[in-house]
């Protein structure tokens, strides 16, 4: 026996509810004008996307059914054909790389939702779904006679016709799974082996945190959880603002560059740690979520840890030579979202931090070579001057606010032939957003090489984990 992955439709596999599609279709069709238009679908719609599920909506849910009488068969099965690219263009990224990794183990994919299977089996179809289970519409051979065949499948009857579907197909529940954001879909949830409460009304996310049910969203990676439907990025996006990092004097340009949809690859050189303040404002005005790739130290640390797990940040572990961090940001990228990356892997120390040429590390041309998404340059020039490396925190001296130069340019004109020549052409793209000065050899003095390296450094000794060149350095 093989398992079976169960899927619920609506604020599920779709971040909302399906009608305000199908409805456009079925209007198209001549189906929902006059009286034949279900009584507060609107007002349904609406209550439903903002609460999910409850008794009174369900309640009306059920005068569909009445409201079909007389529709034609083969015209709904039109509109619902009709409805099918809207109805993939709004299914999230992250939900479509699931189905590719439950169908690559193996397991049967079924929609399992209350609403008509006339409306779902052409998704269902696009999709590659094995079979869909829902209420099925009584009709005569041409029109719908406004009753039900079956059962309404709603709640514990959801819960029947799944285990009713599984035992006619030689499906084992304890080897399957199933997604709902619906509390009212507990016993569908409590039946298999493995239940995911997605994008959770509040009754459900309660009782995932006390059954131990992974709790997920379809828009965003797993582990990153949303409040009201939205994430911590999205709450935090009003103070992302130069007036909230007054420690510098901002010069911010090039932003009309930022893409506001699909995946993208934000490549930023690295000069300091008050470049994440420099990229979260960039990021802030992009208006979207955007997926950090980050060291170790980082994650470990019992502040800034949980927020960049919460954020959706990629732990990179320098040195072990796992591929993990590269198969998250291309999942991340696959599905839609911007990644930020610093080429360079770190700050760069003594000489090398004064050094014209920017050198890269490869991750984000192979990014790039991987899903062919743009990669969007991002120049940054002085972060260093408010928080040197040597310093443990940023100045906070408002009377002698340093200049802080940020620059976006247009995507990197990649060959996807060979990653090290894309490296450097990402590289160069970023250093032509730099102020000339960058651009110039000079020879650094011992207090500006002093300050790149970390805090406690002493002259005349290595940093610790890393053999840097002490040349330059006074004794």
């Amino acid at each position: 026996m093989t398992g079976a992955a169960f899927f619920d439709l609506d604020r599920t596999l779709l971040p909302h509810a399906s009608g305000s599609i199908y409805s456009k279709y079925l209007e198209a069709e001549g189906l929902t004008t006059g009286a034949t238009k279900v009584p507060g679908a609107h007002l349904m719609v609406s209550i439903y996307d903002l609460l999910g599920e409850t008794r009174i909506n369900m309640q009306i849910a059920q005068l569909a059914v009445k409201a079909a009488n007389g529709w034609s068969v083969e015209a709904t099965k039109r509109a619902a054909k009709a409805a099918v690219p809207d109805l993939l263009d709004a299914i999230p990224g992250y939900a479509k790389l699931l189905l590719e990794d439950l169908r690559a183990e193996g397991l049967k994919l079924v929609i399992a939702s209350t609403s008509p299977v006339v409306l779902m089996q052409p998704l269902a179809d696009a999709l590659g779904f094995d079979d869909v289970i829902g209420t099925e519409w009584a009709h005569d051979g041409e029109n719908f006679i406004g009753q039900t065949d079956g059962e309404f499948v709603w709640g514990p009857k959801k819960r029947d016709a799944i285990v009713a579907w599984a035992e006619a197909n030689n499906i084992s529940l304890a080897e399957s799974h199933s997604y709902s954001d619906s509390y009212f879909d507990c016993p569908m949830l409590d039946v298999v082996g493995t239940a995911v409460a997605v994008n959770p009304d509040a009754r459900l996310a309660a009782v995932a945190a006390l059954q131990g049910w992974e709790i997920r969203n379809f828009d965003a990676p797993p582990g990153v959880l949303k409040f009201l439907g939205r994430e911590m990025q999205d709450w935090m996006r009003p103070f992302q603002r130069a007036e909230f990092a007054p420690m510098a004097n901002w010069s911010l340009s090039g932003l009309e560059n930022l893409p506001e949809t699909g995946g993208a690859i934000l490549a930023f050189n690295h000069r300091s740690y008050f470049d994440v303040t420099a990229m979260s404002l960039v990021i802030g005005r992009s208006g979207r979520p955007c997926r950090f790739l980050g060291k170790a130290e980082m994650f470990e640390n019992p502040v800034l840890g949980p927020i960049a797990r919460m954020a959706g940040g990629i732990r990179v572990d320098r040195g072990t030579g796992s591929s993990e961090p590269l198969s998250k940001a291309i999942e991340a990228l696959t599905a839609g979202e911007m990644v930020a990356i610093a080429p360079q892997g770190t700050i760069p120390r003594g000489e090398a931090f004064f050094e014209p040429e920017l050198v890269g590390r490869p991750g984000a041309a192979q990014l790039a070579k991987d899903t062919k998404v743009p990669v969007i340059p991002v120049g940054l020039w002085g972060t260093e001057r408010v928080w040197p490396r040597n310093k443990k925190a940023p100045s906070l001296d408002m009377r002698n606010r340093p200049d802080v130069m940020v620059r976006v340019g247009e995507p990197v004109d990649l060959k996807y032939r060979s990653v090290a020549a894309d490296t450097k052409r990402i590289m160069a793209a970023i250093s032509a957003l730099l102020p000339d000065e960058a651009n110039t050899k000079r020879t650094p003095t011992p207090e500006e090489l002093a300050k790149t390296y970390p805090a406690g450094y002493k002259v005349g000794e290595a940093a610790p984990g890393h053999p840097a060149s002490t040349k330059g350095l006074s004794k």
